[in-house]
């Protein structure tokens, strides 16, 4: 049975959108020591990953940025990885291995659950993340947590129906500077 995992740069305010200056700006504000770090233990995640999953706005993003072409082996898992789009206006699929979910995401993605066996890493993804949130469909938490306060942009936790508990299972620092939060949701038995 697979795990949505949600892995998520965010501010300490709890903004996700990257805003005009887009990742640049909240690159630049890093030291270069973190910046490696912070890229190291992206490609650790995909390392462990069985499938991506993401919106169309987010699987947009990663190919503008010329991910289907980079080298390297990040890149190359990303590259490997199943991707699994959730879009009902998707149309140019220019990464290879990439399936759109379109019809009932709840119900197709419960499903994909089912047919992987291990991590179904979800990147950025803000409508989709709130979703799978709202849904319980999501099984583990991973937050970046970049040290500057945003003020504005979108923002990881959307009004829900209900509480959401969950449980912190795991902190490390990702260089000196990126704390990773890693949150299990708590089903209810």
């Amino acid at each position: 049975m697979g795990r949505i995992v949600i892995s998520e740069n965010i501010s300490l305010d709890g903004v996700i959108e990257l805003g005009d200056e887009g990742a640049d700006g909240w690159f630049a504000w890093m030291r270069d020591e973190d910046r490696a770090a912070w890229a190291q233990a992206e490609a650790e995640e995909a390392m462990g990953a069985e499938a991506l999953l993401m919106g169309r706005r987010s699987y947009e993003y990663f190919v503008a940025q010329g991910w289907p072409s980079r080298s390297g082996a990040w890149a190359d898992r990303l590259r490997d990885l199943p991707k699994h789009v959730v879009s009902s206006t998707l149309e140019d699929l220019a990464w290879e291995n990439t399936a759109v979910i379109g019809g009932d995401p709840v119900h197709a993605i419960s499903t994909l659950k089912e047919k992987v066996d291990g991590d179904i890493v979800v990147y950025a993804s803000g409508r989709l993340v709130h979703a799978l949130i709202e849904h319980d469909l999501a099984d583990e938490l991973r937050l970046l947590v970049f040290p500057f306060v945003l003020g504005a942009g979108e923002r990881l936790f959307g009004g829900t129906v209900g509480k959401k508990p969950m449980r912190l299972v795991s902190t490390r620092m990702v260089g000196d500077g990126l704390p990773l939060l890693t949150y299990e949701a708590v089903r209810e038995s």
